[in-house]
């Protein structure tokens, strides 16, 4: 099946066309999502240190996602960025194509997620993703409508929650930091959802759990689409004013020896307002050992996982492509 950019009429596709309609038990029951509901809001602005690494730990450990408010990055920022990303999907789909690939190794690329469904093969997702380095390559800043901005905030947010998690865990601050390596991959990814005709047909993308360590997610206010499984049921993340969703990742919860969860989340769309969302990931390097951080290891609570190179963890991660990956599972330990 080719895959080509979304073609917009006015903004919207024209037609839910049968490559994007899921299978019956595959479809979102949007009716059956548990609204009342939600992930804790947690101010960084919080000057008693104690009760804040033990309101993020306990986020981390129940739910694994959490939205942050005061977090120091200008909301300037955050609404520069935005635009501009917006302003990328609304290129005419000719070029937007020139980035366009399924060649994961390109660092700056357009893709399109997919299911794999037995008997109908793939299953495109409703929406485009475009994902570059955390610095914007020469190329990418030439493309672009006007320069992308730098994200040293960020990577200073990052640093921030790396070290009050660590503190959660009764390690020293820099423990995950080091654990996760130098030379780390830093990476933002831009998912755009355009409005869908019927949103209980498709997916923007399927339940997954992310592969990094970390990520902080700027949502577009307004716009929900977000959902977390919290106690068995699909629950939404609206978007809080100013915010940033933060999410325990895979490498995280190997880590922490599986204190801090990463856990199920999805998007999904709606019929009368577009969504872009803008994850930023904190990965190791494929050449880093993950594994249970030892000080966390005792008779009481054994490794869980065996150690593994980050390279390792890819490639059982693309081995799973399409299908609803159980990646961190394949490297679980049995007692």
């Amino acid at each position: 099946m080719e895959t080509k950019p979304f073609q917009f009429a006015n903004n919207t596709p024209l037609s839910l066309s049968p490559n994007f309609i899921l299978p019956e038990e595959n479809r979102p029951i949007l009716s059956e999502v548990f609204s009342s509901a939600s992930i804790p809001t947690i101010d960084l602005n919080n000057h008693d240190i104690d009760d804040l690494v033990s309101k993020i730990s306990q986020a981390c450990e129940k739910y694994g996602f959490f939205q942050i408010i005061n977090h120091g990055v200008p909301k300037e920022l955050c609404q520069r960025v935005l635009a501009v990303v917006t302003e990328f999907f609304q290129l005419p789909p000719e070029e937007r194509a020139q980035f366009l690939t399924t060649d994961h190794s390109k660092l700056v690329k357009v893709f399109n997620y997919f299911q794999k469904v037995e008997g109908q093969g793939k299953v495109l997702m409703w929406g485009e993703t475009f994902t570059h380095p955390w610095h914007p390559t020469e190329d990418f800043t030439h493309f672009l409508p006007k320069n992308p901005p730098q994200y040293r905030e960020i990577g200073t947010l990052m640093d921030r929650l790396l070290s009050l998690m660590s503190q959660g865990l009764g390690l020293e601050k820099d423990c995950l930091k080091r654990k996760i390596g130098e030379r780390p991959a830093i990476y933002t990814q831009a998912n755009y959802y355009p409005p869908c005709p019927d949103p209980e047909l498709t997916m923007g993308l399927p339940a997954h759990n992310d592969i990094s360590t970390l990520v902080v997610l700027l949502q577009m206010e307004g716009v929900s689409g977000l959902q977390v499984v919290i106690d068995g049921k699909w629950v939404p993340v609206e978007p809080v004013p100013d915010a940033f969703v933060v999410n325990i990742a895979d490498q995280m919860q190997v880590l922490s020896n599986g204190r801090y969860k990463s856990v199920l989340h999805r998007a999904v769309t709606n019929n009368r307002l577009a969504r872009l969302s803008l994850p930023m990931f904190y990965a190791p390097n494929n050449d880093t050992v993950i594994g249970p951080i030892e000080d966390l290891i005792d008779d009481v609570h054994p490794p869980m996982y065996r150690n593994y190179s980050y390279k390792e963890y890819m490639d059982e991660f693309y081995r799973q492509e399409g299908a609803r990956r159980r990646v961190k599972e394949a490297f679980e330990l049995q007692h």
